[in-house]
Parts: C-alpha cells; structure tokens; sequence
C-alpha cells in the first residue's frame, strides 16, 4: 500500500471541498483540546479517532441529515458534522446535567433523536443489528431513507456481526456497514483476529456488495458513499463498507501504543487524512494560509466558548425519585373494559386473539420469531397472520436471536413497535446481551425507550428436556429497566398481552407451554386491556396467603381443592415487574403465614425476593417463617418420572400442611 493519497474532485465543488475539510479540522482540534483536558484530570476517559476524521466526515456528510447514523467511539466528526452544539458534548464527556445522559453514561455512549444519531453500548455487536431495524422501518414506511452503522474491524469476529449482515442480506434492508478497519483491536492486530485478506470478502457469504474504500481519502470516501447511498435510497440493500485505516494513538489514552511497530506509526503518519487533505486544497489554490488561520481560529474560538459554557454548569446532583423514574418511559394506563361478550377458549388462543387485536389496532406493529409467518409458528399463535397482516409484518427471520431483538430496538428507535417471538423461553439467552444492555438500560441512559414485546414460551410438564422447559424469569426480574409478565388464565393472559404492547416500555411477556392447551377460560371477546403490575386476589381466606404465578397458581388451586378446609388468600402475581407488593402485604399482615410457589428452581427465584420482601416490612405480623416451594436445583430432565421428581408441584401439599401446623 502507498502512503501517498490521490485526492480527484470529480465534479465536487470548491464550496463542498473547503466544508470538508472544516468538517475534518473541527474533530482533530476539538481531540487536541480533550487530550490536554484529559491530562488535567478535567475529562477521565477518552477514545482517539485522530487520523480516522476522513471516515466520519465523509460518511456524515454523505448522509442526509434525517437519515440514522450509528457512530462508535472514535467517531466524533460524526456528532460535529450534524453540528451538535459543543458544549453539550463537552458536557457529556464530563458527566454534567447538560449532557445526553444526565451523568449515567460516558463518552459517546448516548444518542440523540434530535440530531438522528444512536450511540454505542460497550459491547460493540448489537449496534449492528439495531441498525437493521432502524432500516427495517424505513423499508416498511417506503420513505427512501437509508442508514449508516459504524464498527471496527474486532467487532466483526463477534456473532452480531454475522447474524446483522445476514439478516440484512435476507430482507434487502437499507443499510451501509462501516467497517472502519484501523490495524488493531485493542493490542491484538488483525492478523490475530481473522485470517481473510479483506473484511469486505466477506459480503460475498452474504450475497452482499461490497467495498474497499481508503478511509484516510476524504475525497474518496465522501464520493463513494454518496454515489452508494443514492443507488441504495432507489434500491434498497445492505452494503459492507470496509475502510482501510489506522489508529495513531492508544484504544484509549491510556493503553498507549508501544505493541505497535514503529515503521507502522510512520508509514500512516505519512497518510494523515487531514495534513494531506490541506496539502492538496492549498496545491489546488482552494485554501489559502489566511484562510487556514481564519478556519482555525474559528473553531478554536468555539472550542473554547463552548468549553467555558460546560465548566460553568453545575455537577449533576443526584435526584433518587428522577433517577427511578427515568427507568421507564411515562405510561399511563387506560383501561379498556372487558367485554359481556364471551367465549370458552383456551390460553393459546387467548394469546392468539390478543396479538390479532392488537396487529389490527396498530398497523404498524412487526412480529417477528422462527417460523411465525406462514407456518404460523410452533405453537400455531400466528397461524393465519400472514393472509392477513403480510409478510411484511408478519417476518421470518434467520436463527439469530440477538439480531433480532437488536433490531426490534432499531424500530422503536424509528418509531414502530414490535413483538418478537422466543420460539422457546430457552432460546433468549443467545439474545441475552441486547435484552438486559439495549432494550433495559436504554430510557434511563439517554431517554429512548424501547417499545418491544419479547413473547417467551416455557416451563416444563411436556416431556421436553432440558432446553426446552426453562421458566427463566427470575434472569430478567432482577435486571431494572424491563417489565416481566407471567399470566395464569386466559382472559389475563389476553388483556395483559395487549397492555403490554401498549406499553412503550420493553416488556417480557412469559406464557407456559403446559397450559396452551389445557386451560380454558371464559375470555372477552373484544380488544381490552388488563394493568401490569396488579396481582389478583382469587381466593380469600385467614389462615394463610399462597403467592405463585404462571402454572404455580394451579398446582395451588388443585392442593386447596383437596383440602377444602383450608381458608387461604390466594395471589395470582399476574406480573413480576413491577411488583404489586401491597397486595401481598395486605394479605400477609392479614394472615400472618405465607408460602410462594414458583416453578423455577429455589436458588435466586423471586419467591426469594419476596420472601425477603416480606420479612423485612411484615415480620411483626408473622406467625410462621415464609416458606419457598419451588424446583430441585438441576436442570429440567426429559424422563417423566424424573421431570415430576423435579417440579416442585409434588413438595407444595407437604410444606403448606406443616406450615399450618407451625
């Protein structure tokens, strides 16, 4: 590779070259500035892009301002670009108030809808995915808008950026990807990452286009991605961009540099995308000395009265109702009555009908899921969808969870909402990571919530083994920013299913595969809705209060159908989080015993949670301790004598008589 840069206007205007390279000029003065900053201790952390500012700039600018771009961390010239004022940045870099994030984030991690930027989790792979929704939406508007996702050249040995591409390539979505291939991941060089020759050899396993730009060319990138991202506004697809570049200084300023060869250093010294850019423009007498003090002056000026406007803001100072109440986007429950109108369905059908109404209420609404569209997915809920809603709305997708669910965020970013179907409950750990660090932390981070419905079908009782019987919830109960949903009967499951996608918020909504089929219910027929976060009270008594959920509430009802003397208050939870904790201590305060029943293993379950709940605000009112009943502590077995060995169904009798006894 040459180290000289052969910059060809074409036809672009001495205007556009000169906007160019002040569009360059402002990100490395503004890391000059943040590299003495950081040295005072007046910023603590900070990610160099220097020579990578022709990437940035070039891309922006190519874009049109109401089109999405997804920036990392080295990417300032992005923000600049879309001309976010100076001190908001400098504010956000120093945790303050009038930053994007409040003080909860750090450096480029936040977006901003305002200027149609989405920032970067640490985690790096999902902001790929959650650009394919943000095409996606655009593709389903028909709007002709594209976006752009950056990523490095590391972040492609992650499974993100496998299942994003593919996914990509399969729907035809809008969506360029940026590769912005600097040398190194950390200290680990490329040829410790991956043996191809090219990242963007690797579109071809796609069926994609691709293309090798020199990142260190502004001109080159500028033109090549307009040219592209004009074909692709008229003729939707994905394309993998890859940037040839460098990183001259460390993956954070304090990891420095001395893994790197120093005749690298030099030979890409020699590229500098700004110092040659301003050779060529003086060459070509479309920038003048005085010109080039004057610019720099400019910005300096800036720099500096944007700077005195951060320093002058306050600290941010910490607000505990704010802070937890910026967990969730403001939703004000409107209830909408069931129904006189009945008719005896079962609990699979109630959640059919459910997401049929509420397809028909929003017409936007996406679902997607493995096998959800024509084959109406394995459990039939969405049989007959596509005749009616079309498979635009109605999607397939890959075996990709984690792209998925990223990209459910990417709609509701672009303003759609969307339920995704776990085939089964099992399956969402492989999209664990954009569920519990996207969709849950995303509000409190910087005000954009995620307006997604994650339908989880589990538990045991059906012979399935280990990785098809899971009742996960307690892995997401405990992780503040979700909402979790676990309904016992039908006409709960129908009106909490709809209340869920109405709710702006993300939201796990659990139903159990042993009671699809055999449980029926008196269900309303039309379009209502049920609150989350209200437990019911379905039975009433004084001796002792039963809490449990899902099938749990029937292995209780069947135990006091048994023993018809017992009088005992019985919770049917309904939802998990939030937590309806006045009805439980309602009830205990009452009844001074309890026992939670969760189908779940006992070790970290929320019956722990509440059992602490309750011992820590109704232990005066305790007549007995506060039993647990749940699962043995092994993965679910196949065998049907071993899986009722392991429900923890058959130990429920035994413990309630003993307690009533106590």
């Amino acid at each position: 590779m040459s180290a000289k840069i052969d910059f060809i206007k074409n036809s672009i205007q001495n205007k556009t070259l000169l906007k160019l390279y002040k569009e360059m000029l402002k990100p490395r003065l503004i890391e000059e500035k943040m590299l003495i900053l950081l040295r005072q201790g007046k910023i603590s952390k900070w990610f160099s892009g220097i020579g990578q500012e022709a990437i940035s700039v070039g891309v922006t600018h190519a874009l049109e301002k109401d089109e999405y771009i997804l920036p990392m961390h080295r990417n300032l010239g992005v923000f600049t670009t879309r001309d976010i004022p100076l001190h908001r940045l400098f504010s956000q870099w120093q945790g303050k108030m009038n930053g994007f994030t409040k003080g909860r984030d750090r450096s480029f991690h936040f977006g901003t809808q305002a200027y149609n930027i989405v920032g970067m989790i640490s985690h790096l792979g999902p902001q790929l995915g959650v650009a394919d929704g943000i095409a996606l939406a655009n593709l389903l508007k028909k709007n002709n808008k594209i976006c752009a996702v950056f990523t490095g050249e590391g972040a492609t040995s992650e499974g993100d950026f496998h299942e994003a591409l593919n996914v990509a390539a399969v729907w035809s979505l809008p969506v360029l990807f940026c590769v912005e291939n600097n040398g190194y991941g950390l200290s680990t060089p490329t040829k410790e990452q991956f043996l191809c020759k090219n990242i963007a050899d690797k579109g071809i396993g796609y069926g994609m286009e691709s293309h090798i730009i020199d990142g260190n060319n502004i001109l080159e990138v500028y033109t090549k991605v307009d040219e592209i991202a004009k074909s692709v506004r008229k003729n939707p697809r994905p394309i993998l961009l890859e940037f040839k570049t460098f990183r001259m200084r460390g993956h954070e300023e304090a990891s420095g540099t001395k893994y790197v060869p120093q005749a690298d250093l030099d030979f890409w010294g020699a590229k500098d995308p700004l110092e040659n850019y301003q050779e060529f423009l003086i060459k070509e007498k479309i920038l003048t000395e005085k010109l080039e003090v004057s610019l720099k002056e400019e910005i300096l000026h800036e720099i500096n009265e944007h700077l005195q406007i951060a320093f002058q803001e306050q600290k941010v100072t910490p607000n505990l109702e704010s802070e937890l109440n910026d967990m969730y986007k403001n939703h004000q429950f409107t209830a909408i009555k069931p129904s006189k109108e009945t008719k005896n369905i079962r609990f699979v059908d109630a959640i059919s009908e459910g997401l049929y109404q509420s397809m028909e209420k929003y017409p936007d609404l996406v679902i997607m899921g493995q096998d959800v569209a024509d084959y109406g997915g394995v459990f039939k809920i969405t049989d007959g969808f596509v005749s009616k809603f079309g498979k635009e709305r109605v999607r397939n997708t890959p075996i990709c969870e984690s792209a998925i669910v990223s990209a459910s965020y990417g709609l509701s970013v672009n303003g759609v909402k969307s339920v995704v179907e776990m085939q089964f409950a099992d399956f969402v750990s492989s999209g664990f990571n954009p569920i519990v660090n996207l969709l849950a932390k995303s509000h409190y981070r910087w005000q954009q919530n995620a307006d997604v419905v994650i339908r989880m079908p589990c538990g045991a009782g059906i012979g399935a083994g280990p990785f098809h019987s899971q009742t996960n919830e307690a892995w997401f109960t405990k992780t503040p920013g979700l909402k979790v949903v676990y309904p016992a009967f039908p006409q709960d499951a129908k009106g909490l299913l709809i209340e869920a996608i109405n709710d702006p918020n993300p939201v796990l909504f659990f139903e159990h595969k042993a009671l699809y089929r055999t449980v029926y219910n008196d269900v309303s027929e039309n379009y209502y809705t049920t609150e989350i976060g209200k437990a019911a009270l379905l039975k009433e008594g004084t001796q002792i209060t039963l809490i449990s959920y899902g099938a749990g509430i029937h292995w209780v009802l069947e135990v006091l159908e048994k023993h018809a003397t017992i009088s005992a208050d019985v919770i049917d939870l309904r939802t998990l989080q939030p937590l309806d904790v006045e009805t439980i201590y309602a009830s205990i305060k009452k009844t001074g015993k309890g026992i939670i029943v969760q189908e779940d293993s006992a070790f970290g379950g929320i019956a722990s949670d509440i059992s602490a709940l309750i011992t820590e605000n109704c232990f005066e009112f305790l007549d007995g301790p506060i039993k647990r009943v749940a699962s043995l502590e092994t993965p679910i077995p196949f065998d049907k004598e071993l899986e009722n060995q392991y429900l923890g169904k058959n130990r429920l009798e035994k413990t309630l008589l003993e307690l009533l006894a106590y």
